[in-house]
């Protein structure tokens, strides 16, 4: 992953929603209307406070309409307080 210049504040984490796939078990491809909003992602830059559990590169999990929603050089990103994040995925 390139280095990003987004460095989030406090306890917050920035965190960049993982692709759902775009094909169900029996084959048939889903156009962009039917997919689900991700509640996964991958960890790309915590925040400055000492508190946070988490690191980057870490997989998570968050719910589903939680965070703040931008783009950065063309690239969806969450952003997130550390407590809404719910879990870290193994």
């Amino acid at each position: 992953m390139a280095k990003i210049n987004i460095q989030p504040l406090g306890t917050r984490v920035l965190i960049k929603p993982l692709e759902q796939d775009t094909k169900t078990a029996s084959g048939l491809f889903l156009p962009e209307s039917a997919k689900e909003k991700p509640q996964t992602g991958e960890v790309v830059a915590i925040g400055d406070d000492e508190n946070i559990k988490l690191k980057p590169k870490d997989k998570v999990l968050f719910a589903k309409y939680s965070g703040t929603e931008f783009k950065f050089d063309g690239v969806d990103y969450l952003l997130f307080e550390a407590s809404d994040v719910l879990a870290r995925l193994n």
